[in-house]
C-alpha cells in the first residue's frame, strides 16, 4: 500500500483539500442566506438546484465508497496499481454530505418561499428520470460480476455530466431577464476558490508519487474543478462584473 514520501507535502495536501472544502460548503450559503432574506426564490432557477442535488448525490455515493470500502479500493489497486494511493480524501466526502444536505435545504425553500411563476421545467425532470434510471441499469449490470469499481465510474459520470448542465438554466434565466438578482455571486467566488485549492491538493499527491494516476484515476473530481469552477466561475463572474444587477 502506497504511503507519503514526504511529510511536508503531506501537510500541503491536506491544507489545499480543507481549504477546498470550507470554499466549496461555504460557497451554499450566500444563496441560502439571500433567499431568507428576500423571503423569495424568483431569479434563482429550480433546475439549476434540481440537477445540482442530483450531481452532488451521486458524486456523495462515489466518494463515500471509495473512500470506506476495502472492496472497492481493492478493485481500484487492481487497476491501476498496487502502489497508488486512492483518489479521494476524507475533505471529498465531508464536502459531498454538507453539499446534498445545503442543496436539500435549498429546494426545500423553494417549496417555502415566494416563486413567482418560476417551476422546474419538464426538460429538468427527463434529465434528471434519465440519470438515476441509466444508474439503475448499472447496478444491475454490476451486480453479477460485483463490477463495483466500474458501477461508481458511472456515478462519477453523471456527476461531471450534472456539473457540464446545470448552471445552464440559470444562465440562459439571467439572459432573458437581463439580471443576476435573485442569484447570489458570493457562492461563484467561492466555487472558483475551491477549484483551485482542489487541483492543489491533486497536484501535491502527483509530485509526492511521481505519477498522475489520481488525475485519471478520478476522472470525476479533475474535471468537477476544470469543467465547473475555472470555466463556468470565470464566465459567471465576468459576466456579472460587466452586466452587474
Amino acid at each position: 500500500m502506497a504511503s507519503w514520501n514526504s511529510a511536508s507535502l503531506e501537510v500541503l495536501y491536506n491544507v489545499f483539500g480543507w481549504i477546498a472544502f470550507v470554499s466549496w460548503s461555504i460557497s451554499f450559503y450566500p444563496q441560502v442566506i439571500l433567499n431568507f432574506r428576500r423571503k423569495s426564490v424568483v431569479g434563482l432557477n429550480f433546475d439549476f438546484v434540481v440537477l445540482n442535488l442530483t450531481k452532488h448525490s451521486s458524486y456523495l455515493i462515489y466518494n463515500a465508497s471509495v473512500f470506506f470500502s476495502a472492496a472497492v479500493q481493492r478493485q481500484y489497486r487492481e487497476k491501476y496499481g498496487f502502489n497508488q494511493m486512492i483518489p479521494v480524501a476524507a475533505n471529498d466526502v465531508a464536502f459531498s454530505i454538507h453539499a446534498v444536505l445545503l442543496t436539500a435545504f435549498t429546494l426545500f425553500q423553494i417549496t417555502i418561499y415566494d416563486r413567482g411563476n418560476q417551476k422546474v421545467s419538464k426538460t429538468s425532470i427527463g434529465i434528471v428520470s434519465a440519470a438515476w434510471l441509466s444508474l439503475a441499469v448499472c447496478v444491475f449490470i454490476a451486480l453479477p460480476t460485483h463490477s463495483w469499481l466500474w458501477l461508481l465510474s458511472c456515478f462519477n459520470t453523471v456527476q461531471v455530466v450534472m456539473t457540464v448542465v446545470k448552471y445552464i438554466p440559470q444562465a440562459v434565466m439571467n439572459f432573458r431577464r437581463k439580471s443576476t438578482v435573485g442569484f447570489s455571486i458570493g457562492n461563484i467566488l467561492l466555487d472558483l476558490l475551491g477549484g483551485l485549492t482542489n487541483y492543489g491538493q491533486m497536484a501535491m499527491q502527483s509530485i509526492d508519487q511521481n505519477s498522475w494516476v489520481n488525475f485519471y484515476g478520478n476522472v470525476g473530481k479533475t474535471l468537477l474543478s476544470w469543467v465547473s469552477d475555472l470555466v463556468y466561475d470565470y464566465r459567471w463572474i465576468k459576466s456579472y462584473l460587466s452586466k452587474g444587477k
